[in-house]
């Protein structure tokens, strides 16, 4: 009988069905672990940078934050990304986002772009830091961390010897922990799952896009990928999925090199409307956007031409 039903619904309907079923099991997960549900916030997700290497004075580099039961998880650290959470914490009202009160980052790959504000992540206002942070990455994150916490060590020397004993939280907590990580569940807590699963960006390897599970929400980060099977695989009825996007349109303007380049490295407006058909998610947030000219608008409706879901083109702070 259940067969027979499935047959006799569309397409959209099953994602909707199948969003609605998760989010019913997350709930009796998370519930049974001990918390109501009354005690939690709805999951916010808030844009912190929406560029790329190159510099926009409109678009920071890349972040990501996710804010679920009093606690920031953030994918992506960019250039201009630490600054970004200081207008979301003080501008929007998220003290979560407060930076040394973030605890958890996240990064795709080890491209600079995507990694420029670790070092004031984590090394920002050290001395009244309750928890350190926890850096979450590819092969080659250990050995950034330790040569960044050699280069913090430096200055927190200089300011230990004139801060009075009273005003350090904790005399190390510049010292950022790294792990470097693999396909697979990289982080769980009760309220939330960060899975992790390799995406095609040229010839950087390992890179990553994400799975975010709360108890209410289902959150899908590309990272910066060209077309992906897995993505469109991982992103099956999510609520939202955040994808990087360049102007189709636009691209066969470019040099033949260019052409090459992000044609196996990054992923056009139409190859994600094709993942978009796939993955037939509650809504398509376009990120780290190369224009090649093109405006907003243009890229979003190259997405539309042939995905009829709801999309958006982020600009940094937006809330979700």
């Amino acid at each position: 009988m259940l067969l027979a039903l499935t047959q006799t619904l569309d397409k959209p309907m099953l994602m909707t069905i199948s969003r609605t079923l998760s989010g019913i099991f997350f709930s009796l997960v998370f519930c049974s672990c001990g918390f109501a549900a009354e005690d939690r916030k709805d999951t916010q997700v808030v844009i912190l940078g929406t560029g790329t290497p190159i510099p926009d004075a409109d678009r920071t580099g890349p972040g990501v934050a996710v804010i679920t039961n009093g606690e920031a998880y953030i994918f992506d650290a960019g250039g201009g990304m630490v600054k970004a959470a200081v207008q979301a914490s003080q501008g929007l009202g998220i003290p979560e986002l407060y930076p040394q009160d973030i605890n958890y980052l996240f990064l795709t790959h080890l491209h600079s772009d995507h990694i420029h504000d670790v070092s004031e992540l984590a090394s920002g206002r050290w001395w009244g830091r309750e928890q350190r942070l926890s850096i979450y990455g590819p092969a080659g994150i250990a050995e950034y961390v330790k040569n960044m916490v050699a280069m913090s060590a430096i200055e927190a020397d200089i300011r230990a010897a004139g801060t009075p004993e009273q005003l350090v939280t904790d005399r190390l907590g510049y010292v950022a922990n790294a792990r470097e990580i693999e396909d697979g569940i990289v982080f769980s807590n009760d309220d939330i799952v960060v899975e992790a699963f390799t995406v095609p960006h040229g010839e950087i390897r390992p890179a990553f896009g994400y799975k975010i599970t709360t108890r209410d929400k289902v959150i899908v980060i590309s990272g910066d990928t060209t077309y992906s099977e897995l993505l469109a695989e991982k992103a099956k009825g999510a609520d939202l999925l955040i994808h990087e996007v360049y102007s189709g349109d636009r691209l066969s303007q470019q040099s033949e090199f260019w052409q090459d380049y992000h044609g196996n490295s990054h992923t056009s407006g139409a190859q994600v409307a094709d993942i978009a058909n796939i993955a037939q998610p509650g809504l398509v947030i376009l990120t780290h956007i190369i224009f090649f000219g093109a405006s907003a608008d243009e890229i979003v409706a190259e997405v539309k031409r042939t995905y009829a879901g709801d999309v958006v083109m982020a600009n940094d702070l937006d809330e979700f």
